[in-house]
Protein backbone atom coordinates (compact mmCIF):
# COMPACT_ATOMS: atom_id res chain seq x y z
CA UNK A 1 0.00 0.00 0.00
CA UNK A 2 1.41 3.61 -0.94
CA UNK A 3 2.02 5.88 2.29
CA UNK A 4 2.62 9.06 0.59
CA UNK A 5 2.10 11.56 -2.03
CA UNK A 6 4.78 13.47 -3.71
CA UNK A 7 3.01 16.19 -5.61
CA UNK A 8 4.97 17.91 -8.17
CA UNK A 9 3.59 20.61 -10.04
CA UNK A 10 4.07 23.78 -12.68
CA UNK A 11 2.05 26.02 -12.36
CA UNK A 12 2.49 29.73 -13.00
CA UNK A 13 -1.24 30.60 -12.74
CA UNK A 14 -1.93 27.88 -9.98
CA UNK A 15 -5.02 26.08 -12.00
CA UNK A 16 -2.96 22.95 -12.70
CA UNK A 17 -1.54 23.51 -8.84
CA UNK A 18 -5.71 23.21 -7.97
CA UNK A 19 -6.45 20.31 -10.14
CA UNK A 20 -3.47 18.38 -9.03
CA UNK A 21 -4.20 19.01 -5.61
CA UNK A 22 -8.14 18.17 -5.48
CA UNK A 23 -6.85 14.76 -7.17
CA UNK A 24 -4.70 14.02 -3.96
CA UNK A 25 -7.18 14.99 -2.07
CA UNK A 26 -10.00 12.53 -3.36
CA UNK A 27 -6.96 9.72 -3.18
CA UNK A 28 -6.89 10.52 0.64
CA UNK A 29 -3.54 9.13 1.60
CA UNK A 30 -2.62 11.76 4.94
CA UNK A 31 1.32 12.33 3.86
CA UNK A 32 1.39 14.80 1.11
CA UNK A 33 4.66 16.24 -0.02
CA UNK A 34 4.54 19.16 -2.67
CA UNK A 35 7.47 19.26 -4.96
CA UNK A 36 7.14 23.49 -6.56
CA UNK A 37 8.74 23.89 -9.73
CA UNK A 38 7.14 26.55 -10.73
CA UNK A 39 9.65 29.07 -9.91
CA UNK A 40 12.96 26.58 -9.43
CA UNK A 41 14.03 23.21 -9.10
CA UNK A 42 15.61 23.70 -5.73
CA UNK A 43 13.37 20.92 -4.16
CA UNK A 44 14.18 17.92 -6.68
CA UNK A 45 17.82 17.55 -4.54
CA UNK A 46 15.71 16.54 -1.58
CA UNK A 47 12.99 15.49 -2.66
CA UNK A 48 11.77 11.35 -1.72
CA UNK A 49 11.93 8.62 -4.55
CA UNK A 50 9.17 6.11 -2.82
CA UNK A 51 5.49 6.15 -2.87
CA UNK A 52 3.43 7.33 -5.37
CA UNK A 53 3.67 10.61 -7.76
CA UNK A 54 1.78 13.07 -9.23
CA UNK A 55 2.93 14.76 -11.74
CA UNK A 56 1.04 17.81 -13.23
CA UNK A 57 2.06 20.40 -15.86
CA UNK A 58 0.26 23.00 -18.07
CA UNK A 59 -0.17 22.64 -21.68
CA UNK A 60 1.65 25.24 -23.98
CA UNK A 61 1.26 24.84 -27.75
CA UNK A 62 0.41 21.50 -27.33
CA UNK A 63 3.47 20.49 -25.63
CA UNK A 64 5.16 20.71 -22.13
CA UNK A 65 6.34 24.15 -21.32
CA UNK A 66 10.18 23.71 -22.09
CA UNK A 67 11.21 24.91 -18.57
CA UNK A 68 9.05 22.60 -16.42
CA UNK A 69 10.02 19.72 -19.19
CA UNK A 70 13.81 20.92 -17.52
CA UNK A 71 13.34 20.95 -14.30
CA UNK A 72 11.09 17.59 -14.31
CA UNK A 73 14.15 15.75 -15.04
CA UNK A 74 15.74 16.84 -12.25
CA UNK A 75 13.50 13.94 -10.54
CA UNK A 76 14.68 10.79 -10.29
CA UNK A 77 12.31 7.66 -9.42
CA UNK A 78 13.18 3.75 -8.80
CA UNK A 79 10.40 2.18 -11.02
CA UNK A 80 8.04 4.51 -8.54
CA UNK A 81 4.10 4.40 -9.36
CA UNK A 82 3.11 7.98 -10.83
CA UNK A 83 0.13 9.36 -12.55
CA UNK A 84 0.22 12.08 -15.40
CA UNK A 85 -1.72 15.15 -15.67
CA UNK A 86 -1.94 18.08 -18.34
CA UNK A 87 -4.00 20.90 -17.97
CA UNK A 88 -5.02 23.23 -21.06
CA UNK A 89 -7.12 25.90 -22.45
CA UNK A 90 -10.11 24.04 -23.64
CA UNK A 91 -8.79 23.98 -27.17
CA UNK A 92 -6.58 20.60 -26.93
CA UNK A 93 -3.20 18.96 -25.25
CA UNK A 94 -1.94 17.09 -28.63
CA UNK A 95 1.18 15.52 -27.58
CA UNK A 96 2.05 16.95 -24.14
CA UNK A 97 0.34 13.31 -22.01
CA UNK A 98 2.76 11.48 -24.55
CA UNK A 99 5.98 13.76 -24.09
CA UNK A 100 4.94 13.63 -20.42
CA UNK A 101 4.68 10.52 -20.09
CA UNK A 102 8.07 9.44 -21.92
CA UNK A 103 9.91 12.51 -19.94
CA UNK A 104 8.39 10.71 -16.69
CA UNK A 105 9.73 7.01 -17.93
CA UNK A 106 13.35 8.24 -18.80
CA UNK A 107 13.52 9.32 -15.09
CA UNK A 108 12.80 5.99 -13.15
CA UNK A 109 8.77 6.50 -13.00
CA UNK A 110 5.90 4.33 -14.09
CA UNK A 111 2.66 6.04 -15.10
CA UNK A 112 -0.32 3.75 -14.67
CA UNK A 113 -2.91 6.34 -14.88
CA UNK A 114 -3.02 9.83 -16.74
CA UNK A 115 -5.58 12.47 -17.27
CA UNK A 116 -6.17 16.25 -19.67
CA UNK A 117 -8.22 18.48 -17.44
CA UNK A 118 -9.35 21.85 -18.99
CA UNK A 119 -8.59 25.18 -16.91
CA UNK A 120 -9.42 28.54 -17.80
CA UNK A 121 -6.80 29.34 -21.21
CA UNK A 122 -4.12 31.84 -19.73
CA UNK A 123 -4.96 34.44 -22.61
CA UNK A 124 -8.11 34.65 -21.86
CA UNK A 125 -9.96 38.29 -20.85
CA UNK A 126 -12.87 39.77 -20.36
CA UNK A 127 -13.16 40.85 -23.84
CA UNK A 128 -11.72 37.75 -25.13
CA UNK A 129 -13.57 34.66 -22.53
CA UNK A 130 -11.77 31.25 -23.17
CA UNK A 131 -12.95 28.51 -20.59
CA UNK A 132 -13.83 31.16 -17.69
CA UNK A 133 -14.03 29.90 -13.96
CA UNK A 134 -12.48 26.88 -15.15
CA UNK A 135 -11.65 24.10 -13.48
CA UNK A 136 -15.21 25.03 -11.94
CA UNK A 137 -17.39 22.71 -9.48
CA UNK A 138 -18.18 20.13 -11.79
CA UNK A 139 -14.38 19.58 -12.97
CA UNK A 140 -13.01 19.38 -8.98
CA UNK A 141 -15.51 16.81 -8.61
CA UNK A 142 -14.59 14.75 -11.74
CA UNK A 143 -10.77 15.39 -10.37
CA UNK A 144 -12.02 13.88 -7.04
CA UNK A 145 -13.38 11.41 -8.08
CA UNK A 146 -10.64 10.17 -10.30
CA UNK A 147 -8.58 10.32 -7.01
CA UNK A 148 -10.82 8.00 -5.43
CA UNK A 149 -11.05 5.64 -8.07
CA UNK A 150 -6.82 6.12 -8.39
CA UNK A 151 -6.73 4.89 -4.25
CA UNK A 152 -8.89 1.68 -5.34
CA UNK A 153 -6.55 0.99 -7.78
CA UNK A 154 -3.43 1.35 -5.90
CA UNK A 155 -5.04 -0.94 -2.78
CA UNK A 156 -5.03 -4.07 -5.32
CA UNK A 157 -2.16 -2.77 -7.73
CA UNK A 158 0.92 -4.23 -5.68
CA UNK A 159 3.07 -4.57 -8.34
CA UNK A 160 3.37 -0.89 -11.01
CA UNK A 161 5.02 -2.04 -13.94
CA UNK A 162 2.60 -1.48 -16.96
CA UNK A 163 2.32 1.92 -17.73
CA UNK A 164 -0.73 3.12 -19.32
CA UNK A 165 -1.38 4.56 -22.75
CA UNK A 166 -2.03 7.91 -23.76
CA UNK A 167 -2.66 9.90 -27.09
CA UNK A 168 0.00 11.23 -28.70
CA UNK A 169 2.43 11.57 -31.99
CA UNK A 170 6.19 11.03 -31.90
CA UNK A 171 7.96 13.36 -33.12
CA UNK A 172 5.81 15.41 -30.98
CA UNK A 173 4.50 18.38 -32.80
CA UNK A 174 6.65 21.25 -33.19
CA UNK A 175 7.21 24.29 -31.42
CA UNK A 176 6.82 27.54 -33.21
CA UNK A 177 9.28 30.05 -32.42
CA UNK A 178 8.38 32.54 -29.97
CA UNK A 179 7.27 35.68 -30.70
CA UNK A 180 9.84 38.14 -28.77
CA UNK A 181 7.23 39.87 -26.66
CA UNK A 182 5.65 40.21 -23.29
CA UNK A 183 2.91 42.20 -21.15
CA UNK A 184 2.38 45.91 -21.41
CA UNK A 185 2.71 47.83 -18.35
CA UNK A 186 -0.33 50.21 -17.96
CA UNK A 187 2.37 52.91 -16.23
CA UNK A 188 -0.68 54.59 -14.73
CA UNK A 189 -2.08 51.80 -12.93
CA UNK A 190 1.14 50.55 -11.48
CA UNK A 191 2.35 51.10 -8.33
CA UNK A 192 5.38 49.20 -8.06
CA UNK A 193 4.07 46.85 -5.64
CA UNK A 194 6.08 44.05 -6.82
CA UNK A 195 3.77 40.89 -7.45
CA UNK A 196 4.28 40.66 -10.76
CA UNK A 197 7.83 39.89 -9.86
CA UNK A 198 6.82 37.34 -7.43
CA UNK A 199 4.58 35.43 -9.93
CA UNK A 200 6.99 35.12 -12.93
CA UNK A 201 8.12 31.89 -13.54
CA UNK A 202 11.17 32.98 -15.44
CA UNK A 203 12.31 35.43 -13.24
CA UNK A 204 11.75 37.70 -16.23
CA UNK A 205 10.62 40.68 -14.45
CA UNK A 206 12.32 43.20 -12.64
CA UNK A 207 11.66 45.78 -10.38
CA UNK A 208 12.74 49.45 -11.44
CA UNK A 209 11.18 52.97 -11.89
CA UNK A 210 8.34 50.74 -13.44
CA UNK A 211 8.28 47.05 -13.58
CA UNK A 212 10.70 45.96 -16.82
CA UNK A 213 9.87 42.62 -18.41
CA UNK A 214 12.76 40.77 -20.56
CA UNK A 215 10.77 39.67 -23.70
CA UNK A 216 13.23 36.87 -24.51
CA UNK A 217 12.74 34.65 -21.77
CA UNK A 218 9.11 35.41 -20.89
CA UNK A 219 7.06 32.49 -21.34
CA UNK A 220 3.68 34.39 -22.01
CA UNK A 221 2.53 32.43 -19.01
CA UNK A 222 0.28 35.50 -18.26
CA UNK A 223 0.31 34.88 -14.58
CA UNK A 224 1.36 38.46 -13.99
CA UNK A 225 -1.34 39.65 -15.79
CA UNK A 226 -3.83 37.84 -13.72
CA UNK A 227 -2.40 38.60 -10.65
CA UNK A 228 -1.57 41.65 -10.71
CA UNK A 229 -4.04 43.77 -8.38
CA UNK A 230 -4.46 46.91 -10.15
CA UNK A 231 -4.88 45.51 -13.79
CA UNK A 232 -1.98 47.09 -14.75
CA UNK A 233 -0.56 44.28 -16.95
CA UNK A 234 -2.22 43.87 -20.41
CA UNK A 235 -1.41 41.87 -23.76
CA UNK A 236 -1.81 43.87 -26.45
CA UNK A 237 0.31 43.27 -28.85
CA UNK A 238 -1.01 42.14 -32.23
CA UNK A 239 0.07 38.54 -31.95
CA UNK A 240 -1.90 37.93 -28.81
CA UNK A 241 -5.14 39.42 -30.22
CA UNK A 242 -5.10 37.14 -33.06
CA UNK A 243 -4.55 33.99 -31.08
CA UNK A 244 -7.78 35.15 -28.45
CA UNK A 245 -9.74 35.95 -31.87
CA UNK A 246 -9.10 32.64 -32.70
CA UNK A 247 -9.97 30.97 -29.43
CA UNK A 248 -12.82 32.74 -29.03
CA UNK A 249 -13.81 31.53 -32.92
CA UNK A 250 -12.57 27.78 -32.57
CA UNK A 251 -12.50 27.09 -28.71
CA UNK A 252 -15.73 28.20 -27.01
CA UNK A 253 -17.19 24.85 -26.67
CA UNK A 254 -16.92 23.26 -23.49
CA UNK A 255 -14.56 20.10 -23.64
CA UNK A 256 -14.36 18.14 -20.69
CA UNK A 257 -11.49 16.02 -18.85
CA UNK A 258 -10.26 12.86 -20.52
CA UNK A 259 -9.23 9.99 -18.23
CA UNK A 260 -6.61 7.48 -18.84
CA UNK A 261 -5.72 3.76 -17.14
CA UNK A 262 -3.80 0.87 -17.36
Amino acid sequence: MVNNINLVYFSPTGTTKKIAETIAKGINIEKITPVNLTFSDDQCSNSPTDGLFIFAVPVYSGRIPVIAANRFRKLKGKNSPCILIVVYGNRGFDDTLLELKDLVVGQGFVPFTAAAFVAEHSFSTENYPVAVGRPDKKDLEKAFSFGKEIRNIIKTLHVFEKTVDVPGNYPYKVLSEKPDISPTIIESKCTNCGVCVSLCPTSSIRMNIIPETNSSTCILCCACIKGCPNNARINDNIFFIQKQEWLIKNCSSRKEPEIFYI
